[in-house]
């Protein structure tokens, strides 16, 4: 079976958030050059939930995307000087009002991770897609980012049937140097919109 048949039978297995080439068609494409071409050979198995506020628990204002794609304006806010030289991207980014950006494409592996290891597997991004929610380890996310990122799992463990039930917050592949997704993030309720959408 070639790789264009596997991915427009993808497109055909959920029509309601269809993949094809890597690419949610109907999200925002914001494409970052921060990514690596993903080994042929590798099987993508691991789903890692993020969180991004630029500047800090500051929500709006276009700066992560700015940030993913190298262009965030250092004059913007003093934070931005000690992070703009950062080359940082994950798959997609769901912002608080529910909306999905993605940035990379999921064949490819975006620059998420970082120093992590998962099930004594080092270094994620070769085998895992990277989520942002627009958010902070301390403030509650909203209803419509628990619904976005559940939906967008259901569509990534369709097209990619071995996440299953790796799914993973970067604290947890990477502890010590990473809290996120943070307190605030409620696996539970994340767990039952998963299994009522």
């Amino acid at each position: 079976m070639t790789k264009d048949f596997k991915n427009k039978l993808s497109t055909k297995q959920n029509s309601d958030m269809p993949i094809l080439n890597g690419w949610l068609v109907k999200a925002e494409r914001q494409k970052s050059p921060h990514f690596s071409l993903r080994d042929k050979s590798a099987t993508v198995y691991l789903l890692v939930v993020h969180n991004i506020s630029l500047p800090p628990k500051q929500f709006g204002g276009g700066y992560i995307t700015d940030f993913f794609l190298g262009n965030l304006d250092r004059s913007a806010n003093p934070y931005f000087e000690e992070i703009a030289h950062l080359k940082v991207s994950a798959h997609c980014l769901i912002t608080r009002e529910g909306q999905i950006i993605q940035y990379v494409s999921f064949d490819d592996k975006a620059w998420h991770a970082g120093v992590s290891s998962y099930q004594s597997k080092e270094n994620c991004n070769g085998f895992s897609i990277g989520i942002e929610l627009e958010g902070a380890d301390d403030i509650s996310y909203t209803e419509e980012q628990y619904h976005s990122l559940a939906k967008l799992t259901q569509t990534l463990q369709k097209n990619y049937p071995d996440i299953k039930d790796n799914i993973t917050g970067h604290s947890d592949i990477a502890p010590g140097r990473k809290t996120d997704p943070g307190d605030a993030f409620n696996w539970e309720h994340f767990y039952h919109c998963l299994k009522s959408s």
